[in-house]
């Protein structure tokens, strides 16, 4: 017989929940208080009821764990290939290959393929038919397609048996470079890719909706799974002009998603791409089928600064594409940030998935958020806030003619900068960097490869126009034959011209403000420093205090909290022993209302070049301004204005 602890008391209920909220609320708006939003105004609810009738996605199996993705990013394919073969064998069961140039090349230093043989150099010892690759080489797709068409063949593999999702993704490459040369002529020759792919009897996927170019730039969720609703879709019409059918179209597609810390929206994010996708295909009159899916962690989350923080963020992001029901999972090293990442890096990278697979078993379900209240409302939501914005790229002519319109750009700057705001006014605070800064950490170290190809002087080869469907068969002839790096020569006309959607990260504001001050530091041999005037007991200036040196250090000064003083000569003693140009004057409102004016004189008076003072002046202001309060330190300030103005009364 077995007893339930829950059933001897009685059931809760949601109104009694409200009630007991309101009471410690105290009048406070509910909807400002405990209700968040996410960047595309969507409500995130404090509670949420389970939801009894859903059904787990048609995703990855349950049982089945994802492919764990490795990037094979070295510059040198001879570097590359040694990384990729200590990934494989210590745990990796796919690879990416990122070349220069391509969407993930975030650092500018990928890997650089234009021969067959420095494709043979890459994967050589590599088993082909037992491991899933993806490419991920932009404006290079067809280039590096056309190697590995060439290799399959020599090396006689069955492109039946091998499992390649090849990349080719002309609309990402546009909206990443910010140019597009003709786009028939780009559809045309993607298409051509497809074609001659398919007629190889290649298995997997040959283009990619690759919604990072949007997640990068700083855009929403619902901006991210728009663009690669409406690439996908673009891709489709151009397979189906070129003659397949739409069935045979869609199996050539895949989506690539960002996924970053944010659990919760990771999940619903990548449960909303197979639910939208699946809309588009009942409404081209087919059964909804599985959407091969591929994940990477987000690199705008990435921090230089205190990097090790970035194994939480990659976890939690692995942990939400997971159970995302993501086919293929790539993390991004703890330090790509800030070099190349040496092999312990890459040992973490593959770690963090193999402990969530092996040892947490995240895979073993299927759909494991089906039914969650809150997953399944952002799944909803989502899926609507992306469906509006891709009916309006529609409604445009496309996604590539919302790109050549710029109405793409304008909405995702419009995104960033409100992210950007936020993260400066620390109401989305950045652990590490602009929350519990470090400012005495070391640095970790990165590779650093030698240049390649720096005296090569083997020009590519022109090959003349082919007939249409021809173009790809005659570029792996060409590479078979020993050629390096062979183009069609086509016209170069109607080239389109926008704004490029460039990748940034998130924290790098408050980096440059380190940069700076850690340049200083190492040119004169000490931090620059706050001097925290600190006033009254303890327990009066100690959260202010606290609160000023987290502010001040996240900028790369240091903020040591004094003791107390026994009086003001105390205190203005220590100010000037301590060498700083700087000066916050810290403590409790009661002690400000008497103290703070003639401690500020003072302070100006004893040299200081810039004086805060820590929280809101209130009626004080005019007042405080006039004893030379230069400033005010508070929470909801803006903390990158607060610091550059800090660093320039540094006069270095």
């Amino acid at each position: 017989m077995s007893l339930s602890l829950a059933a001897e008391f009685p059931r809760a209920t949601e109104a009694q929940w409200r009630a007991a909220v309101d009471a410690v609320l105290k009048g406070k708006p509910f909807d400002k208080t405990l209700v968040g939003r996410t960047a595309d105004g969507i409500a995130i609810q404090p509670l949420y009821p389970r939801v009894a009738d859903a059904a787990p996605l048609a995703g990855r199996a349950g049982g089945a764990p994802w492919t764990i993705v490795q990037r094979a990013d070295q510059p040198d394919p001879r570097d590359a290939n040694v990384q990729a073969l200590d990934d494989l064998t210590n745990g990796a069961s796919g690879l990416a290959i990122v070349t220069r140039g391509a969407i993930g090349d975030h650092r500018g230093d990928g890997l650089v393929l234009d021969s067959l043989a420095d494709l043979d150099q890459l994967l050589d010892g590599v088993m082909l038919d037992l491991i899933p690759l993806r490419v991920d080489a932009g404006t290079s797709a067809g280039h590096v397609a056309a190697l590995l068409a060439a290799k399959v063949a020599r090396d006689k593999l069955d492109p039946a048996s091998l499992t390649m999702a090849f990349g080719i993704d002309p609309i990402g490459a546009f909206a990443r470079r910010g140019t597009l040369e003709n786009w028939n002529g780009a559809a045309a020759k993607a298409a051509d890719m497809v074609l001659g792919l398919r007629k190889r009897g290649f298995a997997g996927t040959q283009v990619i909706a690759d919604g990072r170019v949007i997640h990068d730039a700083g855009g929403s969720e619902a901006q991210e799974l728009a663009f690669a609703l409406g690439a996908a879709v673009q891709y489709l019409r151009v397979l189906e002009q070129a003659g397949l059918s739409l069935d045979e179209a869609r199996r050539a597609i895949a989506v690539l998603v960002a996924a970053d810390a944010d659990q919760f929206l990771t999940s619903a994010k990548l449960r909303a791409i197979r639910q939208l996708w699946a809309r588009v295909e009942t409404a081209c009159g087919l059964s909804p089928s599985r959407l091969e899916l591929h994940a990477e962690t987000a690199w705008r989350m990435t921090t230089k600064v205190d990097p090790a923080v970035n194994w939480l963020r990659t976890t939690m992001a692995c942990f939400a594409a997971g159970i995302g029901g993501a086919d293929h999972v790539t993390v991004q090293p703890w330090t790509a940030a800030i070099g190349l990442p040496d092999a312990f890096a890459r040992r973490i990278a593959r770690n963090t998935q193999l402990i969530l697979i092996e040892e947490s078993n995240l895979h073993r379900v299927a759909d494991p958020a089906a039914g969650s209240g809150g997953v399944e409302a952002l799944t909803s939501e989502l899926c609507e806030a992306a469906w509006a914005l891709f009916q309006d790229s529609e409604r445009a002519g496309g996604v590539v003619a919302a790109l050549s319109g710029g109405t793409i750009q304008v909405a995702v700057a419009k995104a960033r900068l409100a992210r950007q705001a936020a993260i400066a006014k620390r109401r989305e605070p950045l652990t590490g960097t602009s929350e519990f800064p470090n400012i005495h950490e070391l640095t970790p170290e990165v590779l650093h490869p030698v240049p390649r190809l720096a005296n090569r002087q083997v020009a590519p080869v022109e090959l003349p126009e082919a007939a249409k469907g021809e173009r790809f068969e005659a570029t792996v002839a060409a590479f078979d034959a020993g050629a390096f790096r062979a183009a069609l020569s086509r016209p170069k006309t109607d080239t389109i011209f926008v704004d490029p959607l460039a990748p940034i990260r998130l924290a790098e504001p408050f980096e440059a403000l380190r940069a700076a001050l850690d340049a200083v530091t190492a040119k004169t041999g000490k931090r620059p420093q706050v001097f925290l005037a600190v006033l009254g007991p303890v327990a009066a200036f100690t959260p202010r205090a606290t609160f000023a040196r987290n502010l001040f250090e996240a900028g790369g000064f240091e903020a040591p909290i004094p003791e107390a003083f026994a009086d003001g000569a105390g205190l203005l003693a220590a100010f000037k022993a301590s060498g700083a140009r700087i000066a916050c004057i810290c403590s409790s409102d009661e002690l400000y209302a008497t103290n703070a004016i003639p401690t500020a004189e003072a302070l100006t008076t004893a040299g200081a070049a810039q004086t805060w003072l820590a929280g809101r002046p209130g009626e004080q202001e005019d007042a405080l301004k006039s004893a030379g309060v230069g400033g005010f330190v508070f929470a909801g300030c803006d903390v990158i204005d607060c610091l550059n103005a800090a660093k320039a009364a540094l006069g270095e």
